[in-house]
C-alpha cells in the first residue's frame, strides 16, 4: 500500500521528485532549486472539496521540507476569479510581483490566459519529472483542442461518471445509458435529478456532455464557435434542458451550488442520480462517511467527457522558480500515487506506467480504488471536449434562458 511504498522510497530513490539526483543530470534544474528556496507560491486552486484541500496541504508540507518552498493555497470557488486578477494586474502595468504564482486551470480559462499573453513561456516539458508523463494521451499537450505549448503542466485526469444509491434506486444496470435515457428517467422520477448551475465546472461539464450527445454533428464542436450556426448546433441542447427543467429537483427553480452540494442531496435522499468528473468520487465519499455504502458508479456506454487538468504559471508571477518546483513535484510518482489513492483524492494519474521504475508502477497497481470505483476497462469511451469557446457561449446563453 501507499504507506509501505513511501517507506521503501525513503532513500536515494526519493530524490527523483526533483532533488540532488536531478541536479547531477541537469545543472539548470539545480539553478531552479536554488532560486526557489525561500520563495512563497500563492497557488490559486478550487477550494470546494476537503479531500482536495487536504491533498494540497500535504503538497505544501512536502515542498517546504524538501525544497524550502512555502505553498499558500488560495481557495477559489471559480477559477475565473484568478484569471480576472491577472487580467487586472496586466491592465495596471503590474508585470512583476503578481498576486497569482500558480493556478489550477484548463479549458476556457487556459485559452483566455494564453490568448491574452497572461502565461509564462512554456516550462512543462522542461520539468525533470516530465519524463514520466503519459505523452501518448493527447490531452496532456492539447487542452480543449488548443495546444498547450508547454504553458501548462498536467497533474490529473478526469472522466465524467454518474452514481446512485442502489439501496433506493436499484442496480446500476437499470440506470440511464445516455442523455436521452436520463431525460426519460427524470420524467419518471420527478424531483430526483439536478445539476449545478453554470459556471460551476461540474455543472458546465454536464451541459457539454448533453451537447456532445445531442448535436447533429459533434465534429463542429472541435472548431471555435461560429455565431452563424451557434443556434442551430445548440438547439438540441436547449430542447433537452427545456424538457427536463420541470422535473428537476425543486422544479428547476434552484440548482445545487456544486458537486459537494449534490453529494449531500444524494446522502439525504433528495436526489437519486448525481455525477462527478472523477471516477473515484463515489468511493471517496463512502470512505469519508459522506455517502451510504450502497452507492455505486455507472457511465454511458456511448462515452462520457474526459480531459486533463493542469497547473500554469502567470507571466507576472513573483515566484516562478518555486512554482516550477511545485509543478514538478505534482507530477512525481510519489505525489501522483497519493493523488490517485481514493483515501486522499482518487484522481487518475497523468503518468505512464511503462515509464516508471518497477517499484512505482507496482505501487499504482496495488491501489485499492474502492468498492464504488469502476475499473478503467469499464469507464467507457472518452468523448472529446468541445473547443473552449463553446462553453463560454453556452454559459452565457444558459444564464439568459434559465438564470434569471
Amino acid at each position: 500500500m501507499v504507506q509501505n511504498w513511501i517507506a521503501a522510497m525513503a532513500g536515494a530513490a526519493i530524490l527523483a521528485v526533483g532533488g540532488a539526483a536531478w541536479a547531477e543530470e541537469a545543472p539548470a534544474w539545480q539553478s531552479v532549486l536554488d532560486d526557489a528556496k525561500g520563495q512563497t507560491v500563492y497557488f490559486n486552486a478550487w477550494g470546494g472539496s476537503q479531500n482536495i484541500n487536504d491533498y494540497i496541504a500535504w503538497v505544501g508540507d512536502e515542498v517546504d521540507q524538501r525544497f524550502g518552498v512555502t505553498l499558500n493555497h488560495v481557495k477559489l470557488d471559480d477559477t475565473a476569479n484568478a484569471v480576472a486578477a491577472v487580467v487586472a494586474e496586466k491592465a495596471a502595468g503590474k508585470d512583476t510581483d503578481g498576486s497569482v504564482d500558480l493556478i489550477w486551470i484548463n479549458g476556457e480559462n487556459f485559452v483566455a490566459m494564453q490568448e491574452q499573453g497572461l502565461l509564462s513561456e512554456g516550462f512543462a516539458t522542461e520539468l525533470p519529472n516530465w519524463k514520466y508523463v503519459d505523452t501518448s494521451n493527447p490531452s496532456v499537450t492539447v487542452d480543449f483542442t488548443v495546444p498547450t505549448k508547454g504553458q501548462e503542466s498536467p497533474w490529473g485526469g478526469a472522466k465524467l461518471v454518474f452514481f446512485s444509491d442502489t439501496a433506493r434506486s436499484g442496480p446500476v444496470d437499470a440506470m440511464p445509458k445516455s442523455a436521452a435515457e436520463l431525460l426519460e428517467w427524470a420524467k419518471a422520477h420527478p424531483g430526483r435529478f439536478s445539476y449545478p448551475a453554470p459556471p460551476d465546472f461540474v455543472g458546465s461539464s454536464f451541459l457539454k456532455q448533453v451537447l456532445v450527445e445531442t448535436t447533429a454533428d459533434p465534429s463542429v464542436l472541435q472548431e471555435p464557435v461560429d455565431e452563424a450556426n451557434f443556434e442551430t448546433v445548440t438547439q438540441p441542447l436547449w430542447d433537452w434542458l427545456d424538457a427536463i427543467r420541470p422535473v428537476l429537483w425543486r422544479s428547476g427553480r434552484d440548482h445545487p451550488q456544486n458537486y459537494p452540494a449534490m453529494k449531500q442531496l444524494l446522502a439525504d435522499g433528495e436526489l437519486e442520480i448525481i455525477f462527478a468528473f472523477n471516477p473515484a468520487e463515489a468511493s471517496a465519499g463512502i470512505a469519508a462517511g459522506e455517502l451510504p455504502e450502497t452507492v455505486r458508479s455507472f457511465t454511458f456506454p456511448g462515452g462520457t467527457l474526459g480531459n486533463t487538468h493542469f497547473v500554469a504559471i502567470p507571466y507576472n508571477s513573483s515566484a516562478k522558480a518555486a512554482a516550477k518546483v511545485v509543478a514538478n513535484f505534482l507530477i512525481s510518482p510519489e505525489a501522483q500515487l497519493r493523488k490517485e489513492d481514493p483515501r486522499y483524492w482518487g484522481d487518475p494519474t497523468v503518468l505512464a506506467m511503462d515509464k516508471l521504475p518497477e517499484v512505482d508502477s507496482g505501487a499504482f497497481a496495488e491501489i485499492d480504488r474502492g468498492i464504488a470505483t469502476l475499473p478503467p476497462s469499464q469507464l467507457g469511451p472518452v468523448l472529446a471536449e468541445p473547443h473552449s469557446s463553446w462553453m463560454t457561449r453556452i454559459e452565457e446563453e444558459w444564464k439568459r434562458r434559465y438564470g434569471g
